[in-house]
């Protein structure tokens, strides 16, 4: 192929660079980006590579203050002629998060996407080179530009802002439970599905990170809520039942926190479709709108958790905070 495209590749730990270690028994980041691509076999016949070694951690250990310096590094990346496109591996525990923070904080039209794996390379089935030859084909594609983040696994591509884990295990675990994934690699190519819906911009280089995440059961009271309050939390997220909905006692939580001028963003803990307002018991989605929480569509709660570390970071204007959750979903 002549005129190939650079892409660079970020290496920040995970499972694609685990082994198994024998004193420990169990699978530990050990490998650098040198090592891990000189796995992914025949990559030089479709783009030039760059590796940068960005980290080499487990995903639960990624904290927003990293992921802020992450996005930092890759704008840096993203400003060079030389490099088309950015490919960044992660633990998949954590990848989601990260790829959907670095989709609300990057505005480059440059192809930006997250890969990972399921397997360590001490696996039968290591899938880290297959991922990783998929996000640089992805990462190389015109289609690709101008989408946002893309998480892309297992030969599909999955928009950064819909994609979640829905298997410990399974190697097509990232998922858009409701729109489905946005292409696949097919002989090395990417072919598109369908188009990205609006997305969501915040220009910030501050994070509050103090934003608790709730998720209401039967019989749940205030007890957290309160505590997360009077402990200093800017912000709170609570996966609510059904449409949105919470137990009468974890609803005085609530007001506790709104009469403390704590926003409060309402998710659902089910697996798709937006929270509304359509039930006007004690605890439902009309008496939290009545209390000015914010609604958060379709998002998870640990999504919902990230876009409202961003957006205490860019404003404490709770009608701005709101347009960022709800402009486009609810008005």
């Amino acid at each position: 192929m002549t005129n190939k495209k650079k892409v660079g590749i970020v290496f920040t730990g995970g499972t694609i660079s685990m082994t198994v270690d024998e004193k420990v028994g169990a699978a530990i980041p050990t490998l650098s980006g040198e090592q891990i691509m000189s796995m992914v076999t025949n990559i030089d016949k479709v783009a030039n590579v760059e590796v940068f070694n960005f980290d080499e951690i487990p995903g639960p250990h990624v904290t927003p203050e990293r992921m802020m310096e992450l996005k930092h590094y890759v704008n840096d990346l993203l400003k060079r002629d030389d490099i088309a496109g950015v490919v960044i591996t992660h633990g998949t525990d954590s990848l989601e998060e990260t790829a959907y923070f670095l989709d609300l904080t990057i505005d480059n039209p440059k192809p930006v996407i997250v890969t990972g794996a399921m397997r360590s390379s001490s696996e039968l089935g290591y899938d880290g080179p297959s991922n990783l030859s998929a996000a640089v084909c992805t990462a190389i594609s015109d289609s690709a530009r101008g989408k946002g983040v893309l998480i892309v696994l297992n030969n599909e591509v999955i928009a950064a802002s819909e994609a979640t884990k829905t298997d410990t295990l399974a190697l097509n675990t990232f998922q858009s439970v409701t729109g489905g994934p946005l292409g696949v690699i097919d002989c090395n190519e990417l072919l598109i599905y369908k188009h990205i819906t609006k997305r969501t911009i915040i220009d910030t280089d501050i994070i509050e990170p103090k934003v608790a995440l709730f998720k209401a059961a039967v019989g749940m009271d205030d007890t957290f809520i309160k505590l997360a309050v009077d402990n200093g939390y800017k912000g709170i997220v609570i996966e609510a039942m059904g449409r949105g909905n919470l137990p009468p006692r974890m609803y005085e939580g609530v007001k506790y926190a709104r009469e403390n001028n704590i926003p409060v963003v309402i998710v659902s803990r089910c697996n798709s479709g937006r929270v509304f307002d359509t039930y006007g018991y004690l605890g439902s989605g009309r008496d939290l709108r009545n209390l000015e929480c914010i609604f958060g569509g379709d998002l998870p709660g640990h999504k919902a958790r990230l876009k409202l570390i961003l957006a205490l970071g860019k404003t404490n204007n709770l009608n701005e905070i709101k347009d960022f959750f709800e402009e486009g979903i609810y008005y």
